[in-house]
């Protein structure tokens, strides 16, 4: 196993993306809950961290400056390429055109419109692809174009950039009892995980997937990855969970850090889009409400007991689809 990134790694990620990125606050929740869960939340106050308010609309921008800034020469030389299904794709094509550099962008032809077309508007090369080939054609166009490959989740440098947020929770709420986190490909949590833990070791950190594309969670179970097919994953609305696995990388911080990982049913999911936008006011995309949305429905499963920060990790979907999702 490669060695676990460490919080100095993240320390040094936040130092060298300092001013590159939303340093995002966390936001009180005081919205609406059933009433027959209003007595049982009280004394576990909810904050909200949104980092849906990047400017590219996600946390992925953290992840991608600090790997591309780390190999900046080549990128300089060769270009950037990756593979995501949005928002990753987004996050490299803005640090792409900040820092003057071309990037290809592999995305599965099943993603959302309303992310290709901001990926296609900061000025990258799409290449759509049949969702099981987003991988391989990537690491394809690598090997014949000598692009600087920037994985979306399974690489050090990524981990670390995602563990920026987590210095900023317990820098902002050292009290904090729990922090809950969407999962896809691990990056995400495994950064916030190791940051938690290092920090604040009786934290508990709990990753949330959907019921639909439950790798992760069965992973974790087994203690060793599980590979769904990219048939069942799509199944979700949440599109920026349809990874079929975790990483390898993120996988070691994951089973070193990471509590526990539970589920959330796609109505739960939709509800937490509703009620994310009313109470809150912020435009959370499935992916990114799926940790409100475990805090909302399965709180029990989460076993804090304080407070709880949940990380709504994006914002970027159509107009068409949030108000579908309202109404």
């Amino acid at each position: 196993m490669a060695e676990l990134v460490s919080v100095d790694d993240i320390r040094a990620a936040a130092t060298r993306i300092a001013g590159r990125v939303v340093r995002t606050p966390l936001i009180p929740y005081a919205g609406g809950l059933p009433s027959t869960a209003a007595a049982g939340r009280a004394e576990h106050p909810l904050w909200l961290k949104p980092e849906s308010l990047q400017p590219t609309g996600a946390f992925k921008l953290r992840g991608a400056f600090n790997a591309i800034l780390q190999r900046l020469d080549d990128a300089r030389a060769h270009g950037v390429v990756t593979h995501s299904s949005g928002n990753h794709a987004r996050a490299v094509a803005w640090v792409a055109r900040e820092l003057g550099l071309r990037a290809t962008i592999v995305i599965p032809d099943a993603a959302p419109a309303v992310k290709v077309d901001a990926v296609r508007a900061l000025g990258a090369t799409v290449v759509l692809v049949d969702p099981a080939e987003r991988d391989t054609r990537a690491f394809e166009l690598a090997a014949e174009h000598g692009y600087v490959m920037i994985p979306p989740y399974d690489d050090p440098a990524i981990v670390a950039g995602q563990g920026t947020i987590g210095l900023e929770i317990v820098a902002d709420l050292p009290s904090v009892s729990g922090v809950v986190v969407p999962v896809s490909g691990g990056g995400l949590i495994s950064g916030i995980a190791t940051a938690i833990k290092a920090l604040s070791p009786a934290t508990r950190v709990i990753g949330v997937e959907p019921e639909l594309a439950a790798d992760a969670t069965e992973s974790l179970r087994r203690g060793e990855i599980v590979s769904w097919t990219a048939e069942q994953t799509y199944r979700t609305i949440a599109d920026g969970l349809r990874t079929t696995s975790v990483g390898q990388v993120p996988w070691g911080q994951i089973r070193q850090y990471v509590d526990d990982i539970i589920t959330v049913s796609e109505d739960e999911i939709r509800d937490g889009v509703r009620w994310l936008a009313a109470d809150a006011r912020l435009v959370a995309e499935p992916s990114g409400a799926t940790s409100f949305a475990a805090w909302r429905h399965r709180f029990e499963s989460l076993g804090v007991s304080g407070d709880v920060v949940a990380v709504v990790s994006g914002g970027n979907l159509a107009m068409d689809t949030l108000a579908s999702l309202i109404g």
